[in-house]
């Protein structure tokens, strides 16, 4: 039978056939085909083949993870493995806040270019959009900068409803999966966009202005968008454990640049063509670029400290 991985850990898997029955299902071998060199074998999203246990049809046995249509990785530092936070979606949602957490542009635009390598929508989504923005932060600017290139930008609150309709609306039909920081509020975008769900939410560290961990592992649910859209309005959605520190996987620094859409164009076109680091020639595109306002000065320096981090291996929260 096929089915699609709800979520799972241990090699224990929640397995969902297409006729919508689950199984707690294991591996049939300890290694797992084509998903060797990763942390996790399996991630929410994949889908397998598997055979139901003759003894007792409320398990199995996974025998083979099918062919992925995308898959988004992060690489996990303290196992020192690329892990697979979700695959098969149409979007990636990028949760960010105006602060409690704290904005971070440099987790979204690591976030984006790990989803542009893999050729996943990016979509960033602003909750908690009721609070005020920190003194030194123009958010409508920054915002309005990734909107600029195209990329969908949501403003909502959890909290109060605001912009959790538009939202639906996108989502519905879609798979879809959430990624942010821990106490960014992805479960309660979640309840919020399904009053049947109650997950667990948690408060921010007093102490160190950030979340802790609510979701300890990713798991895809089914949202029922018919309390907002109408009956029939469904959605799917992987809601993702927390991520402090997001690095990037299988992206050299020399790369980077591909999964910036605004420096593509131009790659190519400097005096030095491919050559050119774009941190000073003469009749590089790209700074031209910069300067006459083509490029956004923020996304610039954005690039130029992801880099610096992939050639230093050393990485911001």
């Amino acid at each position: 039978m096929v089915g699609t991985v709800l979520g799972g850990s241990n090699n224990f898997f929640e397995i969902e056939s297409e006729g919508g029955i689950v199984r707690l299902c294991s591996l049939k071998s300890k290694r797992l085909k084509d998903s060797g060199g990763y942390y996790n074998p399996l991630a929410p999203g994949d889908r397998v083949e598997f055979e139901a246990d003759k003894m007792d049809e409320t398990k199995g046995q996974v025998l083979s993870l099918l062919p992925r249509k995308n898959k988004f990785v992060r690489w996990n530092v303290k196992k020192r493995l690329p892990q697979v936070m979700a695959s098969n979606l149409d979007c990636l949602l990028i949760v960010t806040t105006p602060d409690e957490p704290p904005f971070r542009p440099r987790f979204i635009d690591r976030a984006i270019a790990q989803a542009e390598a893999e050729g996943i929508e990016p979509v960033v989504v602003c909750n908690k959009f009721d609070l005020d923005a920190s003194a030194d932060l123009d958010l409508s600017s920054r915002l309005a900068i990734w909107e600029d290139l195209g990329y969908k930008v949501f403003r909502v609150s959890a909290r109060t409803g605001t912009g959790i309709r538009e939202l639906a609306e996108f989502l519905s039909g879609k798979i879809c999966a959430l990624v942010g920081q821990s106490g960014i509020g992805k479960s309660s975008i979640v309840n919020a966009l399904d009053s049947t769900k109650s997950l667990r939410t948690s408060e921010l560290s007093q102490k160190y202005g950030r979340g802790t961990h609510t979701t300890t592992k990713g798991s895809l649910l089914k949202l029922k968008l018919s309390g907002i859209l109408g009956e029939s309005a469904s959605a799917r959605v992987i809601d993702t454990p927390g991520v402090r520190r997001f690095v990037l996987h299988e992206i050299a620094a020399d790369d980077l640049a591909l999964y910036f859409r605004e420096f593509r164009p131009l790659l190519g076109q400097c005096t030095f063509g491919m050559s050119c680091t774009h941190q000073g020639e003469r009749g590089c595109k790209i700074q031209e670029a910069v300067y006459s306002g083509v490029i956004s000065e923020e996304r610039y320096e954005s690039w130029l400290r992801i880099s610096d981090e992939i050639n230093s291996g050393s990485w911001e929260d």
